[in-house]
């Protein structure tokens, strides 16, 4: 039985915000490595490719081994190697160096966020999406941080002096050594309890079919954001001419107003049910979508809040869905949703260059605007167990199958 901790959540939604902080910091300080190295494009986008299967893709496998045995260390060894290896960019002479520290950091990042999804699920109590938010919002706020503290440091300090990021993560990681005990007891007990509730023969296929159809909503999910955030700039930027600040305060506003969408209404969902929020979520989100491209002015920081509030609203909703669906292997679910699922929709944004080549940036932003209706299409045929409990996933799964 999982019993309500914020103490707990909160600290472990620190170390998430501190992890993301160096994963958002990357794309900022790339520009400062690619003029020291003299890199080319290609090579700087070939860094930022790296980072992201790092990061993100491979994150099922840190999940695997977190399910096998108790690896309560990947949370302070995680945000150290994440801290570490962006602290330190600023000190090799060489494109070599530079990629293995962000490997490194990568890595780090992965390593984190699976164990921290688990162990955050043993403290959430019986509002799972509740609790489950505290721990989200620290790494959205970590992600938008990131950017913002790296280029502080750098204006005012000096890029030399990027090893001082490097503190956050020595912080969290003597914050999380003096709450050892109490992060590191619920798990075995909690994990027997699995074993004796969930059937070890087989695993439903309908709960297969249903995570699969979860991983392709949040691909979309992310596919969708990530693509607003790329080509927003370039729409106002390159194509209108237009004031490049202004695009940056609407990337902004989308940003924010999904970290509000995480707070504010993702705990909706355990009154409402998981899959009806995220239905209804998308159905406003496909109704609000066409409207970006008939405001003006404060609109259209409008519409995209509102856009942002509906997407981030579901962050939360979908990593407790998938961990339903797979209550013996919580880190395999959280690296398969917060990882490879969100990694694969980054991905898919480069479709999108294909397309603005071809056929203009107006077209490829108006295609973004298709996928809430495949987001709203997927969570509708998805089938899934209401109001079940993270040790009761696969049981009560098979009694609504029967």
């Amino acid at each position: 039985m999982r019993q309500y901790n914020l103490r707990i959540l909160l600290l472990l939604s620190l170390g998430h915000m501190v992890t993301d902080i160096y994963q958002g910091a990357l794309p900022a300080i790339l520009p400062y490595i690619k003029d020291n190295l003299s890199l080319s494009y290609t090579v700087s986008g070939f860094i930022l490719m790296a980072a992201n299967f790092t990061s993100s893709i491979i994150q099922p496998l840190f999940g695997f081994f977190s399910d096998k045995s108790k690896k309560p260390l990947l949370l302070p060894l995680g945000c150290l190697c994440a801290g570490a290896g962006l602290s330190l960019l600023a000190m090799p002479s060489s494109f070599t160096m530079v990629l293995a520290l962000v490997i490194l950091s990568g890595l780090g990042v992965a390593s984190y966020h699976p164990e921290g999804y688990k162990t955050a699920s043993y403290f959430t109590g019986e509002k799972r999406v509740t609790g489950m938010t505290v721990f989200s919002v620290g790494g959205n706020l970590g992600f938008a941080l990131g950017p913002l503290i790296s280029l502080y440091v750098i204006k005012y300090i000096g890029f030399s002096s990027l090893y001082l990021m490097g503190m956050p993560s020595l912080i969290f990681v003597i914050l999380i050594f003096f709450y050892w005990r109490t992060v590191t007891t619920p798990q075995g007990s909690l994990d027997e309890n699995l074993k004796q509730d969930v059937p070890d023969d087989k695993r439903i296929e309908g709960a297969y079919l249903s995570l699969s159809l979860i991983i392709a909503f949040v691909m979309v999910r992310s596919w969708m954001q990530m693509g607003l955030m790329s080509y927003i700039p370039f729409y106002y930027i390159n194509y209108l001419h237009g004031d490049p600040l202004y695009a940056g305060k609407l990337v902004f506003t989308l940003l924010l107003s999904s970290v509000f969408g995480t707070i504010a209404l993702a705990p909706l969902a355990d009154k409402w049910g998981h899959k009806r929020f995220l239905v209804l979520s998308m159905l406003l989100a496909t109704l609000v979508s066409p409207l970006f491209f008939f405001a003006k002015g404060l609109l259209m920081f409008a519409v995209l809040g509102i856009l942002g509030v509906l997407v981030g609203s579901t962050f939360t909703v979908t990593i407790v869905m998938a961990q339903s669906l797979m209550p013996k292997n919580l880190g395999i679910a959280s690296g398969l949703i917060v990882g490879f699922a969100i990694g694969a929709g980054g991905v898919c944004v480069t479709l999108l260059g294909v397309v603005a080549d071809h056929y203009g940036v107006p077209i490829a932003l108006n295609s973004v605007m298709i996928l809430p209706i495949v987001a709203l299409l997927l969570s509708i045929i998805l089938k899934y167990p209401e109001n079940i409990t993270q040790a009761e996933g696969i049981v009560s799964y098979m009694k609504s199958d029967e």
